[in-house]
């Protein structure tokens, strides 16, 4: 940085050298934002050489919503001259500006269960997690099916798509670091779960299905080394029920109580009362 201010860059192998007269003119330049209100340009930041005789100064963006965002004219002369002239007015982003996020393409933003009811998902003709059926599948499992039963399928899942979707599963809420999967007993593992139905094909090997309906993974896949409290070893020793003692009585002693009695009752010896019919 100079003493006045200006800071230089290199824009090819020899740095430009900052042109004098072209760095001084900064009203010049700021005269040349005429997109905005004269009091939406800040001070002026700094002056950068990009080439002979060609600068581009740089001014504080005070509009709403563009914090950050610096003003940047760029300005020239022709050589013998004094006289300058503006080349090009743009608004750029400075380090600390605030941006939107990158842009993705509506398949890379998608996540499970984003799909709705009478929602649809068009499957590209190169998506490369499918092959076409003719080639076969490299899954003998599933070629023996596929062409016994004349199902000729127009693409199946290649290896890449199978390899895919065995990570994403493993890595989910159904393979063995799962919450419920890491809490449950060691031995509680779904490969030796009654309730476990392995699929077919070289996932067989590492997948299956849940089919305990009391279990939280019931009709999802699950990974062998997966678990959970459900597994069907899981057993409760029935408790022994307690003998009922049957009730004793002690009327061996016997102690006399007097009653005395209510004011207007009969005695013993007395007639009984007519009740008023025959």
């Amino acid at each position: 940085m100079g003493n006045n201010g200006w800071v230089t860059r290199p824009v090819s192998a020899r740095a430009a050298r900052l042109d004098q007269v072209c760095a001084a003119a900064v009203e010049v330049a700021r005269a040349g934002i005429t997109e905005v209100d004269a009091t939406e340009v800040g001070e002026h930041l700094q002056a950068v050489a990009e080439g002979d005789r060609l600068v581009t100064h740089y001014f504080e963006c005070l509009l709403a919503g563009y914090r950050g965002w610096r003003w940047a004219v760029t300005v020239t002369r022709v050589p013998r001259s004094r006289t300058v002239t503006i080349c090009e007015t743009v608004l750029l982003p400075g380090p600390d500006a605030l941006l939107a996020p990158g842009w993705l393409p509506w398949q890379e933003r998608l996540k499970p269960g984003d799909l709705g009811p009478g929602d649809l998902l068009p499957t590209p003709p190169d998506d490369e997690r499918l092959a076409p059926g003719y080639l076969l599948s490299d899954d003998p499992a599933v070629e023996e099916t596929a062409w016994e039963l004349g199902l000729g399928r127009a693409r199946v899942l290649s290896r890449e798509g199978r390899t895919e979707a065995a990570q994403r599963w493993y890595d989910g809420d159904h393979g063995p670091s799962a919450p419920i999967s890491t809490s449950a007993p060691a031995a509680a593992r779904c490969g030796t779960c009654g309730f476990y139905l392995p699929l077919a094909g070289q996932l067989r090997q590492c997948f299956g299905v849940c089919g305990n309906f009391y279990a939280p993974d019931d009709g999802r896949v699950v990974s062998t080394d997966h678990g959970c409290g459900a597994h069907s070893e899981t057993l409760v020793e029935a408790e022994t029920a307690v003998e009922e003692v049957p009730a004793v009585y002690d009327d061996s002693a016997v102690e006399p109580m007097s009653v005395s009695r209510a004011p207007g009752s009969v005695e013993s010896g007395e007639p009984a009362e007519p009740y008023g019919h025959s």
